[in-house]
Order: C-alpha cells, then sequence, then structure tokens
C-alpha cells in the first residue's frame, strides 16, 4: 500500500509537467531577471514582479496553467515577435554580402552562437547556447531568400526549440554598407500568456543590437 501511494504520487507529479526542458531554462532564465529588475528598482514595478514571479514559478515546477487549460492551441497560439535595427559598415557591399552569406562566420560575432555548420547551399545547422549560458539548444534552419550584395533570408525548420527567422537587407552607398536586419522568433505560448514577452522584448532588442555592433567592428577591424 505505502509503496503503491509514493508512486501514485510521482505519476502524478510527472503528468503535471507540461512545459518542454527549453521553455523550463527560458522561463527560469527570464523570470529572474525580470523579478530581480522589478524587485530593484526604486519604484517598485509592480507588472515585472508578477510577471517575473509568474515566470520563474512554471520554470522550476515544469507546469504552465495556461498549456493545460488550452493545449489544443499550445502550437498555434504564440506570439510572434520582431525585433529590426540598422547600421553602417565601413566597408564596400561586396564584402559585407560575402562575409555574412557564409552563415559560418556568424558566431564570430553573435556571442549567443555556438556554432552554425554548413549542409549545403541553403541548409545548415545552427548551436545556440541556452539562455543564462545554460546547456545548448540545436535547429536546422534554411535560406529561403537569397539575392546577391541586396538580400539574404533564412528561417528555422518546424521542428526548431523556439521557430526563429532572420532576413538582412544590403545597399551600398559609395564605399560604405548600410545593412537593415530583422530578427522574429515565436514565443512559446507560456511566456506569451501574461504579455511577458513585451517585457522581454528590450532584453533580447540588446542582444540583436549587440550582435549587429559585433560583426561591424570585427569587419571594420579584421
Amino acid at each position: 500500500m505505502h509503496n503503491s501511494t509514493i508512486s501514485n504520487r510521482n505519476t502524478a507529479s510527472k503528468s503535471s509537467v507540461n512545459v518542454s526542458a527549453f521553455e523550463r531554462i527560458l522561463m527560469t532564465a527570464a523570470g529572474s531577471y525580470l523579478l530581480y529588475k522589478g524587485l530593484t528598482q526604486e519604484k517598485k514595478n509592480i507588472t515585472q514582479i508578477t510577471s517575473g514571479g509568474a515566470m520563474l514559478a512554471r520554470g522550476i515546477s515544469g507546469y504552465c496553467p495556461v498549456y493545460s487549460a488550452v493545449d489544443h492551441l499550445k502550437n498555434v497560439k504564440a506570439s510572434n515577435v520582431n525585433i529590426r535595427t540598422s547600421i553602417t559598415i565601413n566597408k564596400p557591399i561586396s564584402e559585407v554580402y560575402a562575409f555574412w552569406r557564409n552563415l559560418e562566420n556568424l558566431p564570430k560575432f553573435m556571442t549567443h552562437l555556438d556554432s552554425v555548420k554548413t549542409i549545403s547551399s541553403t541548409a545548415s545547422e545552427w548551436i545556440a547556447k541556452g539562455p543564462a549560458g545554460i546547456g545548448l539548444l540545436r535547429w536546422r534552419a534554411a535560406i529561403i531568400k537569397d539575392q546577391k550584395e541586396k538580400l539574404l533570408s533564412w528561417q528555422s525548420n518546424d521542428d526548431a526549440p523556439v521557430k526563429n527567422f532572420g532576413k538582412v537587407l544590403f545597399k551600398a552607398v559609395g564605399n560604405t554598407t548600410e545593412i537593415e536586419v530583422t530578427i522574429s522568433y515565436r514565443a512559446p505560448l507560456g511566456i506569451a500568456g501574461q504579455g511577458a514577452a513585451k517585457l522581454l522584448n528590450p532584453i533580447f532588442e540588446k542582444i540583436v543590437h549587440d550582435d549587429i555592433l559585433g560583426f561591424k567592428s570585427y569587419l571594420e577591424n579584421k
């Protein structure tokens, strides 16, 4: 009787986990950040504290009530988050485009990427460092548009842990090059549920902006 009770409890505990391992890592890291930021400001931010606490609890427990309530919508009702930034690089467009077109160069200036491996002329495998440096995330992506020295865009395969899309526009301005970069990702439902994705946007915007600054610095100084 005693052993049966323990077994039932363990089964119930496992069945209550409805958040993927990746989302648990993301929720724990992001929730901790929001909670810390909300509590340490001179004027306490109740929205950040509430969202951060909820996300931290989900990450630790592995349970999201939103998923349970609308489980059939889990892969449909996620929110798209779009981040756009631009910069001028003091290099000719041919060099800027060629460097970015070789996707294996991206980890040289994108600090969150561990590696990008070219599989074919359009397919590639990406490995990124998890949130807060915890673990590695792996997915495959495909180039969907490639117009030499004008446009390059790619998107992750459907089985990626976080669906994402990237686009770079190239424009020659004399001997310099203007690039406009757009990065989009589909926020998991558990994160978007309480508008927390909006709160996290500044974090991801800074990551993308820092990556593009890194690209400019790397090319102009190499």
